[in-house]
């Protein structure tokens, strides 16, 4: 089932690019931008992390820590960063636990063929994780800006 506005953000623990363990508990106090994307260094995926690169310094100047979710490593991670110079965390979740928690891992369709794969979903949640904000129609050009008019 998916979640809802008012919902406890689920936790999170998990690797970001550098092999740190960042965990949504460390960002209490804080709001976060918890994005969730399909894949590092693809065309719409580099758009919306450049959008919110290029918009940081105004995402942090209203209070948000900005995290990153796919299904890439952390080698594929430091690559996409370091290529962009996105200067916020990209989570690691081979594994899929934080893709199910928030329900985005899920069957899609191209080309008439179904497969499983992440939906491009950003919450946002305050400071006591509770989830303010679920973007599931996100402009990639333009995600900075969606986020910032809440």
């Amino acid at each position: 089932m998916a979640l809802q506005v008012g919902e406890k953000a689920p936790s999170i623990e998990a690797k970001d690019q550098d092999g740190n363990i960042v965990k949504l508990s460390d960002f209490q106090g804080k709001k976060v931008v918890l994005y969730f994307y399909p894949k590092d260094d693809t065309p719409g995926c580099t758009a919306q992390a450049c959008s919110l690169r290029d918009n940081y310094a105004a995402l942090l100047a209203k209070g948000y820590a900005v995290l990153g979710v796919s299904a890439d490593g952390e080698k594929s991670h430091k690559k996409f960063a370091n290529k962009y110079s996105l200067p916020f965390p990209l989570l690691a979740d081979p594994e899929h636990n934080i893709l199910e928690a928030y329900h985005v891992w899920a069957e899609k369709s191209m080309y008439g063929k179904t497969y499983m794969g992440i939906v491009r979903t950003t919450f946002i949640i305050d400071e006591n994780t509770v989830i303010q904000e679920i973007i599931s129609k996100v402009d990639t050009k333009n995600h900075a800006e969606q986020v910032l008019i809440n």
